[in-house]
């Protein structure tokens, strides 16, 4: 393997292990580290300081907030304080969220891509260290700048990618953002159609699709019992494609099998529940939307998803050995 490489990090590590696998990460030569935001079980923010605090030079990134909770002041004062901990290391990655979690905490989210713009024009502005009046559709600021009295004041250095999806999401994306997280649990030729979609967006900027960074999330189970890798990440395919419908569509899985993996779990899932709606997953599917089985059976599968403009793979491990993971893409 050669080229960029980045660990994922979400809620299946005790919050100190994860620290551990950053440093070793670090040590073996991964770009960065991201930490999801997606269920309602562990925010991104506080990990993030948490993995800066513990290394030098590993690049750190949320993957993804939303959009939609954080008010824009508290978002540009997080990521400058996020930068004051490890200076040009912090990348902002941010998504619109979704359905039906988003509506069940109360958050309607209409006009999504509006929403978006007018969140990273500002953000962006801010981070600048500039004093920002806007009135858009969902934000309205007056006179407001990043208040720095001690400390830097000069412009932070904080790229802003898109977990984008959808196609007009990826479009926008490709004209207002430094880059885009694409999704998991997608076929590499999904990113095809993602690559037209960024340069169509890249265009109407003036830049091209070399100017956006397209880091991926990847679904990776290693293991030297391939059977036992597979088995890992069926039960993380069968809690995700009941409760995130937009990446169930986004994988091409039928809408038969959704149906019959939401007719088990509730919500949350419980183990026993995912345990009973597993066998849903065929080994097929497994093989087609992530990385997993042995360590050279994963090397080749994340190597298809740079071979279709992946930039970056954000690996997610599923069980198993994390270290294995990290030496076997080191």
């Amino acid at each position: 393997m050669t080229g960029r490489v980045a660990l994922y990090l979400q809620d299946a590590h005790d919050l100190r292990e994860g620290l551990d696998y950053v440093r070793y990460a670090e040590e073996r030569g991964f770009e960065a580290v991201w930490q999801a935001e997606s269920r309602l079980v562990r925010d991104a923010i506080v990990p993030m300081a948490a993995y800066a605090a513990v290394s030098e030079r590993i690049k750190i990134g949320s993957g993804v907030i939303n959009n939609w909770t954080r008010n824009i002041g508290l978002l540009a004062a997080t990521y400058l304080t996020l930068d004051d901990l490890a200076p040009d290391r912090v990348i902002c990655g941010i998504g619109a969220w979704w359905d039906p979690l988003a509506k069940n905490v109360g958050i309607n989210r209409r006009k999504p891509l509006t929403a978006m713009k007018e969140t990273v024009e500002v953000l962006r502005r801010l981070l600048h260290m500039e004093r920002v009046t806007y009135h858009g559709e969902f934000i309205h600021v007056d006179g407001i700048e990043l208040d720095v009295v001690h400390g830097r004041r000069e412009a932070r250095n904080v790229p802003i990618m898109i977990g984008a999806t959808g196609d007009k999401m990826m479009e926008l994306t490709g004209e207002i953002a430094d880059g885009v997280v694409l999704n998991y649990c997608v076929p590499p030729d999904y990113n095809d159609r993602a690559l037209e979609l960024l340069a169509r967006g890249a265009k109407k900027a003036g830049r091209t699709l070399d100017d956006i960074d397209r880091p991926q999330l990847v679904v990776c189970s290693v293991d030297l019992d391939r059977e036992r890798a597979m088995d890992s990440t069926r039960e993380l395919l069968t809690q995700y494609l009941a409760q995130q419908p937009h990446i169930a569509k986004a994988s091409g899985v039928s809408q038969d099998v959704v149906n019959q993996i939401q007719s088990i779990l509730g919500w949350p899932a419980t183990k026993e529940q995912i345990q009973q709606a597993k066998h849903l997953v065929p080994d097929e599917l497994i093989a087609r939307i992530t990385a997993s089985g042995t360590p050279e059976e994963a090397r080749v599968k994340v190597e298809e998803y740079r071979q279709h403009g992946c930039t970056s793979p954000i690996l997610y491990p599923v069980g198993g050995d994390v270290k294995l993971l990290i030496d076997t893409f080191a």
